[in-house]
């Protein structure tokens, strides 16, 4: 049976060919890239996967290289995470660990390095202040003053606010200001939690200065009154009356 003609689907068939001819490249380039787009999606992810597991391989060779005391190993094995594995977060934690594990071997250049990698290159800022406090301490240790007090300079998370004016507080009196650091070590007191045992230790250190932080303030003496200072000034005699 013959097909009856219609116009209205013939008009509609050409619209559709005249959009083509016009929009189509467009579209097929539009799909492609969508297609591209969750393609790479797709392979970043997986990527951070592998990454993530690599890391995880790596930090817990450098960990038994530390455990084990084997300075040339734990030199490989973090040579190998940065050249890696460096972005993760596995790889932060490991400058940590891999900086412990030298300073520990006076290996003091190379603990100096895994630090300030870790400062230049970890997002986390609980990490960059745990880098930043230890890489104080080796300063400190290395007689570099300067060096400890820039380490310290930049602005700590609250819950290192602590800690970082003790570290202050040593740095300042290895220098001899004896003044500032007690104000160090009074500001890491008054910060610190009292939950914390490590407390104790900045008392005993502001008692070693002289300071105890747990006696309680002096009241200020009272201004006496102007009448009480003078009291002739405030009463003076009364002037005897001559008898008539």
């Amino acid at each position: 049976m013959a097909k009856t003609f219609d116009p209205h689907e013939e008009e509609q068939l050409d619209q559709l060919k005249r959009f083509w001819g016009q929009y189509g490249t467009l579209i097929t380039w539009l799909l492609v890239a969508v297609l591209l787009a969750f393609a790479g999606w797709n392979g970043w992810n997986y990527w951070q996967r592998q990454q993530a597991v690599e890391a995880a391989v790596l930090y817990q060779t450098l960990d038994e290289a530390a455990g084990a005391n084997d300075t040339e190993r734990v030199r490989q094995v973090w040579a190998d995470i940065q050249q890696q594995v460096p972005r993760t977060a596995q790889a932060h934690h490991a400058g940590l660990l891999a900086a412990r594990a030298l300073q520990q071997a006076d290996a003091l250049d190379d603990a100096r390095l895994a630090l300030h990698f870790v400062r230049d290159n970890a997002a986390d800022p609980g990490v960059v202040a745990a880098a930043r406090l230890r890489l104080a301490a080796l300063e400190l240790q290395a007689g570099q003053y300067e060096a400890a007090l820039q380490a310290l300079g930049a602005d700590m998370p609250p819950e290192f606010a602590a800690l970082a004016a003790d570290r202050r507080g040593d740095v300042l009196l290895a220098q001899g200001q004896t003044d500032a650091a007690r104000q160090a070590y009074q500001q890491a007191w008054a910060a610190m939690d009292e939950a914390v045992d490590y407390r104790r230790v900045i008392e005993a250190k502001l008692n070693a200065l002289g300071v105890d932080p747990t006696a309680p303030a002096t009241p200020a003496a009272p201004v006496p009154a102007a009448a009480e200072v003078n009291p002739a000034a405030s009463a003076a005699p009364a002037t005897p009356v001559a008898p008539q």
